[in-house]
């Protein structure tokens, strides 16, 4: 079976991706049984809507140490006590102590959104395929609208995969002013690469929400947040029309594996070379929220 491999930036090596219900992601997305349960189940906003339930029980919080040690998790970043979080989706959606996440502060830099596994393209329309070459999908369909997909036609996009393991509050990559959130209804398929691979679509079939953010830096920027499996919704932290600086809390996921979308019109960012490198050959960089995603282009 194909491993999920990511360059480390911190360790500067190639690792292998221990995957929280790795067993029944492979089952449902590769298996003819597993694939009738899916479209019949898996994917609706009932099954996920069931299983945060069991993630906001009272008996939940039983899980939270052994999660912490399993994925070697550093409890001395979090805000609060592990003992302390009542249920695991509070666990889940923890925040950090101040200086945990430091934001690269230059001007001219963007950061990563949220620690994950990051894939970026200078140019989509350019791009060979995220997972499985030749695998795309259209700025038209991601954004359900087609005068806003032109206008980020031929520009820079950088997708940020967040695990279970991962801290689950997303931020903004850029200083600037932000619109209310647009949301789009769908289904909840994983945004794992194992589903991924076999239907890159699923990005843009899944519940998601889109933000505009006006860039003294870098222009008009668009974000969005993905819901996966388990993760039928997205909580926000802030107020829309009033002006946000880079890394600043923009809000969180509840329970499961989840993703936000960066996109920036064309010629207004030139990404981390790391992150090209690396999304090149279809393979993930992981890096942290605060961390440099790119800069703009000199001269």
């Amino acid at each position: 079976m194909e491993n999920v491999e990511y360059f480390n930036r911190y360790t500067g090596k190639v690792e292998t991706e221990q995957i929280y219900g790795e067993n029944f992601l492979r089952w449902v997305y590769s298996n003819p049984l597993g694939k009738l349960s899916l479209e019949g189940l898996v994917k609706r906003a009932a099954f996920s809507k069931w299983y945060g339930g069991r993630m906001e029980a009272a008996t939940s919080r039983e899980r939270v140490l052994p999660f912490i040690q399993k994925y070697g998790l550093n409890a001395t970043e979090f805000a609060d006590s592990p003992e302390n979080y009542k249920t695991f989706n509070e666990f889940f959606y923890r925040k950090l102590k101040p200086g945990a996440r430091p934001i690269v502060q230059d001007p001219g830099a963007a950061v990563f959104p949220a620690d994950g596994r990051h894939l970026g393209f200078q140019n989509i329309d350019e791009a060979e395929g995220f997972f499985v070459k030749g695998a795309k999908f259209t700025l038209e369909k991601l954004c359900g609208n087609r005068d806003l997909a032109k206008r980020y036609a031929g520009g820079a996009i950088v997708l940020s995969r967040l695990c279970p393991v991962d801290y689950h509050r997303y931020h903004f990559p850029v200083s600037g002013t932000p619109t209310k959130p647009t949301i789009i209804n769908g289904a909840l398929y994983s945004v794992n690469p194992l589903a991924l691979r076999k239907n890159i679509n699923f990005l843009t079939e899944n519940k998601r929400a889109y933000t505009e953010i006006d860039s003294p830096e870098f222009g008009k920027v668009l974000m969005f947040e993905v819901g996966a499996t388990c993760v039928g919704s997205f909580e926000y932290t802030f107020t829309p029309g009033v002006p946000m600086q880079k890394g600043s809390e923009k809000g969180y996921f509840k329970f499961g594996g989840s993703e936000t979308i960066t996109l920036f019109q064309h010629g207004r960012i030139t990404l981390a070379a790391d992150l090209i490198e690396n999304s090149r050959i279809g393979r993930e960089l992981y890096a942290r929220m605060g961390d440099l995603m790119g800069r703009q282009p000199k001269g």
